[in-house]
């Protein structure tokens, strides 16, 4: 789907061309990111649906993000619980992109990936479902309050995977385990 043509008229055409083969699995990737930085003189920003090594590109390391739902629809998620918005809108959509935008390490580092790494994503839903709630607030589809009170309704509505660690008790004496 992204020939060398195609992603050469792109890359002459803008600065940094951004380029998303998401189709799984390898194999059906629509091109390899080693062809589109190597295309695009290491200018493209790339995001796959299938996890790549990093890319080495003249004196530099390019590391490619894996593209997932788990960057946006967790953070929607909260946002509407926490908001009680009693829809989604294409501004929250809209709001919950800018946001992820907005911590993406190659705003930084040329040489970084287009999204955060999979790790930060829970750090970043707290920030992510704060704009997303707001937004549903400026549409009218959630409960007005003021900001403060809107992120603690978030962080109280944040679901953390931990879990208690239950031990078994040592049996009475005399008594068989159960």
């Amino acid at each position: 789907m992204f020939s060398e043509a195609i992603v050469r008229e792109m890359a002459r055409k803008v600065e940094r061309p951004i380029i998303f083969p998401l189709s799984n699995p390898v194999e059906c990737t629509e091109a390899r990111p080693a062809d589109l930085i190597k295309w695009t003189e290491g200018r493209a920003l790339v995001a796959t649906g299938t996890a790549f090594k990093p890319v080495p590109y003249q004196d530099r390391t390019i590391h490619i993000a894996q593209c997932n739902n788990c960057y946006i629809f967790p953070s929607v998620g909260l946002a509407v619980v926490a908001s009680g918005a009693r829809r989604v809108t294409d501004a929250m959509m809209l709001a919950a992109a800018r946001s992820l935008g907005d911590h993406s390490p190659a705003l930084k580092d040329p040489g970084a990936p287009l999204l955060p790494s999979l790790e930060d994503v829970p750090r970043l839903s707290l920030d992510m479902a704060l704009a997303i709630a707001a937004e549903a607030q400026r549409n009218a589809v959630a409960p007005q309050t003021n900001l403060e009170e809107l992120r603690e309704k978030i962080e109280k509505s944040f679901w953390t995977p931990a879990y208690p660690v239950y031990r078994r008790r040592a049996p009475a004496a005399g008594r068989a385990p159960a």
